[in-house]
């Protein structure tokens, strides 16, 4: 694969607050924003980790459950991630092109839109929280603990919306050290609050719904504080404007068939999971965790390349977005060989930390070893899908996932029909192995378009 372009001569320098001098994209440039980004990403899934620890304790179905419901939630709020990919990509574009006001009038358009799509998407998980979770295979005590999870969790969609679109505006405006500062915060924050309810309050699983409930809460309010005290300093917009915010939710359309169909991907591998059992089901809930902290820490150089291309695409320095892809494709590769060696070398350790059950963790350490051979892929694949972002070229990326999931589903459908014979570690292994050819399918892909030039579009 060579995305290489010859050496840039003069490039384009950016500054947060106005895009009117010049700089090239170096390895520096890059670490300033991936290491905050990195940092505030993993955040997420080690309170996550957390707090799989601390329900995998109350039992095999209360983790069995929590994985389920955790997928729903996850799908519902996932679909909307574009709020975040594209209004990163058009305030980055805006301030490429010296226009700090218009950024920040599109990131609080963001804010109105999630909260338009958040609310009733809240009311509709709760409604039908136990078809649910029965639709992806959790029956008896496992489906009545995940609905009740997701009733309660359900009310922190909106809440998870606010905090994309307003991580959004901020990596837009390349400032990944303040998400880092309120995440943190916030999610330990969660942690304590997951174990108090939990075990003293007795709470169970319920306590945990309600603890990531009122953290979710906290991050939210501080994120659109913080976007709505900056567009009030630039004197950009802050009422609701249904034409402009209409039109960002058709910008950030495509982006939303490309989710669906990746959250499509991952719902129907939780099926097939949940198809062979509760505790094939328990250890694929832990080992999806541990996937998500990998992708988050991958994603870290996703988020420089869509601030980076943005801003550069958008001054015109379109060589220079071409060498800076060259160069976080590169580190993408290098990040997932060592994330692979990582997890690898843990497969054995992990399990102890969330389960007593000896079958949940021979499957889960069976699932972690597979995982760590998918990494390389894994790291190219996120940076990029974070070029192809900061380029707008959100099209092309709706077609090409739809596609990695036309190539993923048959193969799936032969693991579920194959697989009812093999015991919880051997289903599962062949589950992730199943997985492993749809990221390889999304690799193919992005690898393809990156080669062109046709999403080297600049300008404002």
């Amino acid at each position: 694969m060579d995305l290489r372009e010859p050496p840039i001569r003069s490039v384009a320098r950016w500054s947060v607050s106005q895009v009117t001098t010049a700089s090239a994209v170096t390895p520096a440039a890059v670490l300033r924003l991936a290491v905050p980004a990195f940092l505030t990403l993993v955040a997420e899934p080690l309170f996550l980790l957390a707090d799989s620890a601390i329900v995998g304790h109350l039992g095999t179905d209360a983790l069995a459950a929590l994985g389920v419901a955790s997928v729903v939630l996850l799908t519902a709020a996932g679909v909307f991630i574009f709020l975040a990919y594209a209004t990163t990509a058009v305030v980055a574009r805006a301030l490429g092109a010296g226009s700090p006001a218009r950024a920040l009038a599109a990131g609080v358009d963001g804010l109105w839109l999630s909260l338009v799509l958040g609310m009733p998407t809240a009311g509709l998980v709760a409604l039908f929280a136990h078809l649910l979770v029965r639709l992806l295979g959790a029956d008896g005590i496992v489906a009545d603990l995940a609905a009740t999870y997701l009733r309660i969790g359900a009310a922190g969609i909106p809440s998870l919306l606010v905090i994309s679109a307003a991580t959004g505006v901020l990596r837009g405006f390349r400032d990944t050290r303040t998400p880092l500062l309120v995440a943190t915060v916030g999610f330990a924050v969660n942690g304590a609050l997951n174990y108090l309810l939990v075990y003293p309050a007795g709470l169970g699983i319920a306590g945990s719904a309600l603890g990531t409930l009122i953290a979710q809460t906290g991050v939210a309010v501080a994120f659109a504080a913080l976007v709505i005290r900056r567009a009030r300093h630039e004197g950009a917009r802050l009422s609701f404007h249904p034409a402009s915010v209409l039109a960002a939710a058709r910008n950030g359309a495509p982006l939303l068939v490309r989710t669906i169909a990746l959250r499509a991907a991952f719902l129907a591998t939780t099926w097939v999971a949940a198809g062979f059992g509760a505790v094939a089901l328990a250890a694929h809930q832990v080992a999806m965790n541990v996937f998500n902290l990998l992708a988050f820490a991958l994603d870290a150089l996703a988020i420089a390349a869509q601030a980076l291309i943005g801003h550069g695409l958008g001054a015109g320095a379109a060589a220079e977005a071409r060498r800076a892809t060259t160069l976080m494709t590169r580190w993408g590769g290098y990040a997932g060989v060592g994330l692979g060696l990582i997890t690898a070398a843990l497969a054995w350790v992990l399990p102890l930390l969330f389960t007593p059950d000896p079958g949940v963790r021979r499957a889960l350490t069976t699932a972690l070893l597979v995982l760590a051979l998918t990494q390389p892929i894994a790291g190219i694949v996120f940076v990029l899908d974070g070029v192809l972002m900061g380029a707008g070229d959100s099209v092309m990326l709706a077609w090409l996932q739809v596609a990695a999931l036309a190539a993923y589903l048959p193969v799936l459908l032969v693991v579920r029909a194959a697989g009812g014979g093999l015991g919880a570690a051997a289903a599962l292994a062949v589950v992730w192995a199943a997985l492993a050819w749809f990221m390889m399918a999304r690799l193919l892909g992005l690898v393809w378009r990156a080669r062109t030039d046709r999403w080297l579009v600049t300008g404002g």
